[in-house]
């Protein structure tokens, strides 16, 4: 399993738009300093507005689903990131997503890197 962190598998997170609720973490003065150090925009809902978050969730109901659901604990904290982070490898660069043609999603992205202008 390939075990590239995904800032390095993009040169960067300088461009990238991490998208929160209002929660006190994500609207910290030190969390918009480091967004800004990496080049992150930070992008936030409207307060109230549950389907602003509908794909996290939904993201985070298939993480539960496909690698939480059995697991009461892992030995320790670095057994349960390393299966995380296996997973995410896995999601975004070999499981086949309906939304983009039955394609995964850096394969999609590489597809279309082409022809969609950068974002602003």
């Amino acid at each position: 399993m390939p075990s590239t962190p995904p800032a390095a598998a993009r040169g960067s997170l300088n461009g990238a738009i991490f998208h929160s609720d209002h929660g006190s973490v994500y609207t910290s003065k030190d969390y918009a300093a480091l967004c800004a150090d990496l080049g992150v925009t930070q992008s936030m809902g409207a307060v109230g507005t549950s389907a602003d978050n509908a794909l996290a969730e939904s993201f985070n109901a298939t993480l539960k689903r496909e690698v939480l659901q059995d697991a009461a604990c892992w030995a320790d904290e670095h057994s349960c990131r390393r299966q995380v982070f296996g997973w995410l490898v896995r999601y975004n660069t070999r499981r086949r997503h309906t939304w983009c043609g039955y394609l995964s999603p850096s394969t999609y992205e590489a597809r279309r890197a082409a022809t969609l202008p950068t974002a602003a």
